[in-house]
C-alpha cells in the first residue's frame, strides 16, 4: 500500500459553492477503486450524507469544472478529462470536510481508513494555513491604519515648517510717533 502525500490530496481539494469539497472521482482514485463501486456505497448509505456533507454538481458547476481543467495542470487534465467521459451521464459528487469523514463510517478498507487519515490531516492543514493568512491580513490592515495616521501627522508638521519658512505677510510700515513738524 503506497502511502498519499498531503500535497497530492491538497491539489484536488476545490471550492464549490464556498466550501472546500473533494470530488468523487478524485476520492475513488486515491482509494483505488472504480468511481462507480464507490459512489454505489455512498448511495447505499445516504441518510449519512445530508446537503452539508455531500451535493452533486449541477450542469453550471460541471461546465466551469471542465473550463478549467484547459489551464490545469498536465496530471489535473488527464483525470478530470478521463472522468468527464467516463462518466458523461452523471454529475460528479462533492464532499465537505465532513462527509470525508463520514466516509470512514462507510468504507473499511485498509486503504480508505489510511487516505481518510492523511485527507484529515490535510484539511486541518488547510485551515491552519487559512487562519494563518487571515491573521497577517489583519496585521496588514492594522499597519495600514497605523500608517494612515502616521502620514497624517506628518503632513502637519510639514505643513507648520513649511509656514515658518514662508515670510508672512509684509508688516506696514509704522506710523512714526508724534505731531508732523511742518
Amino acid at each position: 500500500m503506497a502511502p498519499v502525500a498531503i500535497e497530492l490530496i491538497a491539489r484536488r481539494i476545490c471550492i464549490l459553492r464556498g466550501q472546500k469539497v473533494m470530488l468523487d472521482h478524485d476520492i475513488a482514485d486515491l482509494y483505488e477503486v472504480p468511481t462507480k463501486a464507490f459512489n454505489q456505497a455512498v448511495r447505499r448509505n445516504l441518510e449519512r450524507f445530508p446537503a452539508d456533507f455531500m451535493f452533486q454538481l449541477t450542469n453550471e458547476e460541471v461546465r466551469a469544472m471542465r473550463s478549467q481543467t484547459v489551464t490545469a495542470s498536465g496530471e489535473l487534465i488527464d483525470s478530470m478529462a478521463t472522468t468527464w467521459k467516463r462518466n458523461a451521464r452523471y454529475h460528479p459528487y462533492a464532499f465537505t470536510e465532513q462527509g470525508i469523514a463520514m466516509l470512514s463510517s462507510v468504507l473499511h478498507s485498509p486503504r480508505a481508513i489510511q487516505v481518510n487519515i492523511v485527507i484529515m490531516r490535510t484539511f486541518v492543514k488547510l485551515r491552519d494555513i487559512l487562519t494563518g493568512q487571515q491573521d497577517t491580513e489583519r496585521q496588514f490592515a492594522e499597519l495600514r491604519a497605523v500608517q494612515a495616521e502616521h502620514a497624517s501627522h506628518i503632513d502637519a508638521i510639514w505643513n507648520i515648517v513649511d509656514r515658518l519658512q514662508d515670510p508672512e505677510e509684509p508688516v506696514p510700515p509704522k506710523r512714526p510717533i508724534g505731531f508732523p513738524a511742518n
